[in-house]
């Protein structure tokens, strides 16, 4: 299926929009069509102003840097929208974190060390932005965003500016009820005193974990599947002999089995039917259905 021609609305001052611009440059697995629309704001306010002039009938995507995240091979129709720098910023008010959306979940977890509020370790496990974090309720180690947040700035599909509290967001498991086209821009993490060191400790304990346990150096997309009540989703994917299988150049990692792997020049198409194949395989040998947690986007080729 290919895209629709390629029509975006101009630039202009504060908004940055690019025609066919490609998405594969900077997703994690390295695979996928371009955007038809990426849209890069300098600002909040400029989004806004972006998205209330936007036929209301466009498709709206926010992506940070794609690390949990299939763009299948005929792209993104309609516009993407990702953050610049400038809203990646990280800062300390009232004993509290204010993070911009672009900020990668080291940062934050860092900032937090550096000023002795603890609670938001966790974050040095996550490789996303806290726009995505947020959006997902993303977790690790026990923890998830719903732990930390206070609230958060959305810039609604109809160009509103709101501030929604950790209870509007309805989060759930991997799931906050933020709608279709909003995207987050900015978000406040609560915590609790502590000490640099053993704040710092507790980073270095989760940083030397993951590396032990996931293949961070590949072109992977993060945690595959969700996992299920009372289950391990990578220990029901190896107790059905998924580890290492492959198609194409995809693979379930050997060191992670709930982990997809682009070995070189696989397609988004192979790594999701790939990903099928595991949740076929988990059906047929435990009874259980797997969930994806990687968001799949766009449309195939």
């Amino acid at each position: 299926m290919s895209l629709p021609p390629l029509t975006p609305p101009a630039s202009g001052r504060g908004i940055k929009v690019e025609a066919g611009a490609s998405l594969a440059a900077f997703i994690w697995f390295r695979t996928g069509g371009p955007a038809e629309t990426l849209v890069r704001p300098d600002t909040a306010a400029d989004l806004a102003a972006y998205l209330r002039d936007l036929d209301p009938s466009m498709p709206v995507l926010p992506v940070g840097v794609g690390s949990n995240l299939i763009v299948r091979d005929g792209g993104v129709p309609g516009v993407v929208v990702r953050l610049p720098k400038a809203m990646a910023k990280v800062s300390l008010q009232d004993g509290r974190v204010r993070a911009g959306a672009g900020a990668m979940g080291i940062t934050v977890a860092s900032a937090a060390r550096d000023s002795g509020i603890a609670g938001l370790e966790f974050l040095r496990g996550i490789p996303g932005t806290v726009g995505g974090a947020v959006r997902m309720n993303a977790g690790a180690y026990g923890r998830d965003v719903s732990d930390i947040l206070v609230e958060a700035t959305v810039v609604t599909r109809d160009g509103s500016v709101e501030t929604w509290s950790a209870e509007k967001l309805g989060f759930t498991y991997r799931h906050s009820d933020l709608p279709a086209g909003a995207v987050v821009v900015e978000a406040v993490f609560s915590g609790t005193p502590g000490e640099p060191a053993v704040i710092g400790a507790e980073m270095d304990r989760i940083a030397a974990e993951r590396e032990a346990s996931q293949p961070l150096r590949s072109r992977t997309g993060g945690s595959t599947f969700k996992n299920p009540a009372g289950h391990k989703a990578w220990a029901l994917i190896d107790a059905a002999g998924c580890r290492g299988l492959t198609r194409g150049d995809a693979q379930v990692s050997e060191k992670h089995c709930n982990f997809l792997l682009n070995l070189g020049s696989a397609s988004s198409a192979e790594i999701e039917a790939l990903g099928e194949e595991v949740r076929n395989r988990v059906k047929v040998h435990s009874g259980v259905t797997l969930e994806w947690e990687i968001q799949r986007v766009g449309v195939a080729k």
